[in-house]
């Protein structure tokens, strides 16, 4: 599959530069391995972790006396995150077996770990129920232990812990009227820590008086530790007053339940305590470590593409905005004039403002948009893009996003669909259905956000 001698193959075949798109993609998520990556972080510091744990910013002076770790992980990746730990820590140092906690789809069974399935994208009763274990046994954690939290994308949804006051239903209803407004990661982050006993520092609150470690896989851009998963660990900046604004902002104030808006009403009035700020002292003996991001993947993605024989460029490394508009702006590369194989390659995470009632996801939709708005462009050599969700799933969906190239809108139209209708319906699943063009991968046991890859060949 390398991209070489292109002077001479003037037949080449979007078949082949398909599967150039998916080997690339898959080289993204194999650098995000999550045990790979845990085994790598314990490794530098393993003494760190059993006898005192790495110096947080704000924190005192440690004794060194041994410390028995305690294990709770949540997340997509939280199985292999695990399987990392259990590699460099012997049984005899931890405090019980592992809680752990994923996605139903990488459930698998393990030996001495205690493993609890949840609902994702959508937060359900069964989340709830292993929220309350986490937290419950985080909460037990003595002082002379260690709490170590491996935290990956999606626990955020895997563990909603709403206030008694909220139901997980209206929670629910919450989130989905912001998601479907098109609010970005950072809006709900600020909504979801208010609405919850976890998010927003909640479990760095419970391990006191115990130290807490957290190793994180990154799923969203700038890896801050206070946005991913919500910042279970982390301190939060935001207030009462912020996640209120969101949802005025967006114009769905009125919409959303009763118990939320008198939730945070009450928090304005100070009558509910804030979430704790990130200098607040329950962070003394806290430390939060990145392990993997979407920018080491999209180092992989380039060095593969490379490898490959195409000039590579850097688009962004912080993709975001509306789908639709980031798919024009992409699109505009098919008519850059070339000599050689080109990738251009970009890491991030769109937002879908929904307005029909379609199925799809915001790769889906990206990849979508941009097989419709390439179609109008001048255009005289091969391409295919590719726009993947690093965890396999895009949306409640079965893909994990879409691989179109010059035909997809032709092929739709042949099996009798109008692909801007679909579009303007939100349905790019089956669009891209209808041209055999999701990319489906099963889910990768990882998440690091989303790639997009765009290869243009002479013709």
């Amino acid at each position: 599959m390398v991209a070489t001698d292109y002077q001479h193959n003037n037949e080449y075949h979007l078949a082949q530069l398909r599967e150039h798109a998916r080997a690339v993609f898959t080289s993204g998520i194999e650098a995000a391995d999550p045990k790979a990556a845990v085994v790598a972080a314990l490794q530098a510091e393993l003494s760190a972790f059993t006898n005192g744990g790495p110096k947080a910013e704000n924190s005192q002076p440690r004794r060194t006396t041994r410390r028995r770790v305690r294990i709770v992980a949540f997340g997509k990746a939280a199985i292999p995150m695990t399987d990392g730990v259990l590699e460099c820590i012997p049984d005899d140092q931890l405090s019980a077996p592992p809680l752990v906690v994923t996605s139903y789809e990488n459930v698998s069974q393990r030996a001495h770990m205690q493993i609890l399935g949840a609902g994702h994208p959508v937060p359900n009763a069964d989340g709830l129920a292993a929220a309350r274990t986490i937290a419950a046994a985080v909460d037990a954690a003595t002082e002379d232990e260690r709490v170590l939290a491996l935290i990956s994308g999606g626990a955020s949804a895997l563990l909603p812990m709403p206030p008694s006051s909220i139901s997980l239903e209206d929670k629910r209803e919450a989130t989905q009227l912001l998601l479907a407004s098109g609010a970005g990661i950072h809006e709900i982050n600020a909504v979801r820590k208010h609405l919850s006993d976890l998010k927003g520092g909640g479990l760095a609150r419970l391990a006191k008086p115990a130290a807490l470690n957290a190793l994180i896989l990154s799923d969203v851009l700038g890896d801050d530790p206070g946005t991913i998963a919500s910042g279970p660990t982390a301190g939060d900046p935001t207030t009462f007053a912020d996640a209120k604004e969101v949802f005025r902002r967006r114009g769905i104030w009125d919409q959303i339940p009763n118990s939320v808006r008198t939730r945070l009403a009450r928090g304005c009035d100070g009558l509910i305590e804030e979430t704790p700020l990130p200098d607040d002292e329950i962070f003394r003996d806290v430390c939060n470590t990145i392990v993997g991001s979407n920018r080491i993947s999209l180092d992989a993605v380039c060095q593969h593409a490379k490898a490959a024989g195409y000039d590579v460029e850097v688009v962004s490394e912080a993709l975001i905005g509306e789908a639709r508009d980031v798919a024009e702006q992409l699109a505009a590369k098919v008519s850059t004039p070339i000599e050689r194989p080109r990738a251009y390659v970009a890491g991030g995470e769109t937002t879908v403002s929904v307005r029909g009632s379609g199925l799809g996801g915001r790769n889906q939709e990206l990849a979508l948009a941009f097989a419709i708005a390439a179609r109008s462009l001048p255009c005289d050599h091969a391409w295919v893009f590719l726009s993947g969700g690093t965890d396999g799933i895009d949306g409640p969906t079965d893909a994990a996003g879409g691989l179109v190239d010059s035909g997809t809108v032709a092929r739709i139209r042949a099996a009798g669909y109008d692909p801007r209708a679909l579009l303007d319906n939100n349905d790019a699943y089956h669009a891209l259905r209808h041209a055999d063009d999701l990319l489906v991968t099963g889910a990768t046991g990882t998440n690091v956000a989303d790639v997009q890859i765009l290869l243009l060949h002479p013709a």
